[in-house]
């Protein structure tokens, strides 16, 4: 006796009967204009990857909202100061006290710097520490010179003019920038490599062919070298803001993306050429049936990354049109450049296993395999799996009350060597804490004293000075005015006056980027907002605080907004009410409990000194909008079975159907992400981690047991208030 719920063969082989006959000049023409076509894109693009530095910017500040305080303060610095230099902190440090001799070279050192084509003004005299064992000074470099290089050569010329025995270092603004645009520089080589090493190792091992894992590799390549196109010459406009995280993401992004499209791709199109006799026919067939999955898949991905337009930080709002843009054309490309690929390889695309033709062996597999036994675990005690599963989700969730999401201190955004974060640490043991990067303070001029007053009165600050030339000239502030340069008697200088204010620098007790810093900053705006309405507090501890305080604000809107349209999405894809809102609950205990790991792997793995507030907001849009994606290739296959077989039964057959394609996308992309933790910054390693941990939680327990298990304990209502519901069970 036949099984009613099954295909018989009969109906596998009327589903090979030909369709609409195309002529044969117009097969051979429609895919080689469009591998036409992608290859002029990929020619073109290709060489913007060693270009990308010509339009993006790692400088923090103009990433804040233009509403933020410590904006409006960096846009009228050039107001006070000539040019938009950024100040480097040189600090010299020996064990002993410094004798005469080293202090002459040092001041040799620093005269011999002064040329320099990067030093943008005066350079401050060698100030020693008051232990007699340091010695600082401040240099202005061109905010217009590449940072990087900038301060490179002026670390190789003072190491060369060093006294023996007193080591020195750059850091301050300028230094930690460097270091951190150091950190980006093997973004587009070494990053790209391993990328793509890691995805064909995973191609070859389950395709165990030479072919198809090179197609496939194309599509992805050739979609981010169009997208990277596209998204250069609109940074160029000033349309988007690019930066080497934005970067970053954006390659891993379409590489895995493009890749997890092309294998859905990959799988329809197999399965057809062993129900379909001629390739032209099984590249159809498998377009119509792969093309609703995957822009559903990819809609999703974009809604939720366009979501972040709302973000009050242009880091982040740049980051979703720019993702959203590489999204776009990693679709495109699964659904042309890949199909016409695979067509004009035919079956040997899939060498040396070629499929044949062969509609009986098709209905064979589906009832074999590793798939076929775990649909059968699920069928005999779906209620226990669910829930089993769903306790152990919620279990790692616990994690979720050890995350420390409040932001880190700028020394500890570059993992690994920093000479910035090194230097840093010397010039906070012989000077004050924030010696370099002051909080800078635009005030009436009329109200200077009683800013200054304000800000003397503060525990958290150590000295308060006055810029009283363009080239940044300071003087010292204190309870009875502007001080002189010169011996006693001679004249205090008069400030800079620009638009009836003036521009006050406030060195902290601690080191800038501390939280008792940024505790400082809150505290001077406070009191400052009562003693002299209309003082803005900017500076590099401020731009901390403001970028925080923008971060906690994107959460708090953009979360629940991103669950609401990817469940307007599933609704309109499933046709069901019900069904969607179980899927984005699991995903979302499945985001839980990838954070609470996370939380733990940090704290007591990796010794992380905590997390910026943007990374719950990144993981969380990644891993929501990626992570429907496989309940999306799922639930889409189980609907089409569902209709043809019965609710229980869709879901089984839809399992054993999706369960070995959607777990090797799973495994690229998981693969993909981890290739972030290469380049050496926390912010990404971290991102790198929570997304690849919950992609595999996604891959190997929320789409492979509780999802399957929860449609089939709930069976047809799941589908509920469609016709489905009513179908059979």
């Amino acid at each position: 006796m036949t099984n009613p719920s099954r295909p018989s063969r009969r109906t596998l082989r009327e589903n090979t009967e030909p369709g609409v006959r195309v002529p044969t000049w117009l097969r051979v023409l429609l895919p080689v204009v469009l591998i036409g076509v992608w290859l002029a894109g990929a020619a073109i693009g290709g060489p913007y990857f060693g270009r990308v530095d010509e339009v993006s910017s790692n400088d923090r500040t103009s990433y804040l909202p233009a509403t933020a305080e410590a904006t409006e303060v960096q846009e009228r610095l050039s107001d006070f100061t000539e040019g938009d230099a950024i100040p480097a902190v040189i600090v010299w440090a020996a064990d002993a006290d410094l004798s005469e001799d080293d202090l002459a070279a040092i001041d040799d050192s620093l005269a011999g710097i002064a040329d320099l084509d990067v030093v943008a003004g005066d350079l401050s005299p060698a100030i020693p520490s008051e232990d007699g064992r340091a010695v600082q000074a401040f240099v202005p470099l061109d905010g217009d010179a590449d940072l990087g290089d900038a301060v490179a050569e002026l670390r190789s010329d003072l190491r060369d003019g060093a006294p023996e025995g007193v080591t020195v270092a750059v850091t301050g603004p300028a230094g930690f920038t460097s270091d951190l645009v150091g950190a980006f520089a093997g973004i587009d080589g070494l990053l790209l490599g391993v990328a793509l090493g890691a995805v064909l190792v995973i191609l070859v091992l389950v395709y165990r062919s030479l072919l198809l894992p090179i197609a496939v590799l194309a599509t992805s390549l050739f979609a981010l070298c169009v997208a990277l196109l596209t998204v250069w010459w609109l940074a160029k406009a000033d349309v988007l803001a690019l930066s080497g995280q934005t970067q970053g993401i954006l390659f891993i992004l379409v590489i895995g993306a493009a890749t997890d499209y092309a294998l859905l791709y990959v799988a329809r199109y197999r399965d057809e050429l062993v129900r379909t006799p001629r390739p032209w026919d099984a590249t159809w067939r498998a377009l119509r049936r792969s093309v609703e999955p995957i822009v559903a898949s990819g809609g999703t991905v974009i809604a939720g990354l366009l979501c972040l337009l709302l973000s009050d930080l242009r880091s982040n709002s740049s980051l979703g049109p720019v993702a959203a843009i590489g999204i776009v054309f990693s679709i495109l490309s699964a659904l042309t450049l890949l199909p016409a690929l695979l067509f004009a390889l035919g079956r040997a695309a899939f060498w040396p296993r070629r499929p044949k033709f062969d509609p009986d062996a098709a209905l064979e597999d589906e009832r074999s395999g590793l798939w076929a036994k775990v649909a059968g675990l699920i069928s005999r005690r779906p209620r226990a799996i669910w829930i089993g599963t769903a306790a152990v989700l919620a279990l790692g969730c616990v994690g979720l009350v050890q995350l420390q999401a409040s932001g880190v201190p700028q020394s500890e955004l570059v993992l690994g060597q920093s000479e910035a974060r090194d230097g840093q640490a010397v010039l906070g043991e012989h000077f004050p804490g924030g010696s370099g990067s002051p909080a800078s303070v635009i005030a009436p001029e009329d109200r200077l004293q009683d800013v200054a007053d304000v800000l003397l009165a503060n525990e958290g600050v150590a000295e308060v000075a006055i810029v009283v030339d363009g080239s940044g000239q300071t003087a010292p502030v204190t309870e009875d005015g502007i001080g002189a340069f010169g011996p006693p008697g001679t004249p205090a200088p008069e400030p800079v006056v620009a638009d009836g204010d003036v521009l006050l620098q406030a060195t902290f007790s601690d080191a800038a980027d501390s939280i008792a810093a940024e505790d400082t900053v809150r505290e001077l705006r406070t009191e400052l907002a009562d003693a002299v309405p209309g003082a803005l507090v900017g500076g590099e501890t401020a731009t901390d605080v403001d970028t925080n305080d923008a971060s906690i604000r994107d959460r708090t809107l953009i979360v629940p907004l991103v669950l609401a349209v990817i469940l307007v999405i599933l609704m309109l894809l499933l046709r069901s009410v019900l069904a969607p809102v179980l899927l984005v609950l699991t995903t979302v205990l499945s985001f839980g409990t990838a954070m609470g790991v996370a939380a733990l792997v940090f704290n007591h793995v990796f010794d992380f000194p905590g997390a910026d507030p943007a990374v719950p907001l990144f993981g969380f849009v990644f891993l929501v909008a990626l992570g429907i994606d496989y309940n999306i290739f799922l639930m889409s296959r189980v609907r089409e079975e569902s209709l043809a077989h019965g609710t229980r039964e869709g879901v089984l057959r839809g399992l054993r159907l999706t369960g070995g394609i959607i777990t090797s996308a799973g495994l690229v992309l998981a693969a993909t992400f981890t290739a972030l933790s290469v380049i050496p910054v926390l912010f990404l390693v971290q991102i790198a981690f929570i997304v690849a941990f919950g992609v595999l939680l996604d891959t190997f327990i929320v789409r492979s047991l509780l999802v399957p298990a929860l449609a089939t304990d709930i069976g047809r209502a799941i589908w509920w208030p469609s016709k489905l519901a009513r179908g059979r069970e």
